[in-house]
């Protein structure tokens, strides 16, 4: 298994760049035996590469904070793959929506709901997300004047 290890390691890592288009960068974990997807080594290599890779790491490691956080700064949208009781944590989902204002959809209802953290996350929005994280706040607060002129003037 140590060898798979390596060679897996070696194409995350892009030592073989555009040789095998699919297996670049973080998404050969899509390809890994499954005991590989829950070797912390490659798992965070492979998340720090490509977030999205997240979905194919064991369970046990969507639980982690560690690599929930290197996941998400590389694509917030992997807060979608995160473990449910991180999907409520203020660090991590501002750390996602900064990346992807989208990402509000994964979070937690009480996050989406919370006044204070829509409008910190409206701040922290990237002027290139696809999508603004209002659109993913409770009815309640895309109707706060407050949080909306904020949104705008980004």
């Amino acid at each position: 298994m140590e060898q798979g290890k390596e060679e897996l390691l070696e194409r995350i890592r892009g030592a073989e760049w555009g040789e095998v288009p699919e297996l670049q960068n973080g998404y050969a974990l899509h390809y890994a035996a499954e005991e590989l997807r829950g070797d912390r080594e490659i798992v965070l290599a492979a998340v720090k590469q490509n977030g999205y890779a997240l979905q194919f790491a064991a369970e046990e490691l969507r639980g982690d904070r560690e690599f929930i956080l290197a996941a998400v700064k590389q694509s917030g949208d992997a807060l979608e793959y995160a473990a449910e009781e991180l999907k409520g944590d203020k660090e991590i989902v501002l750390a996602a929506v900064k990346q992807s204002g989208r990402a509000l959809s994964f979070a937690a209802e009480e996050l989406r709901g919370d006044r204070e953290f829509v409008l910190a996350a409206v701040f922290a929005l990237d002027y290139a997300a696809e999508e603004h994280a209002l659109k993913y706040a409770t009815e309640e607060l895309k109707g706060d004047r407050e949080i909306v002129l904020a949104a705008v003037k980004q």
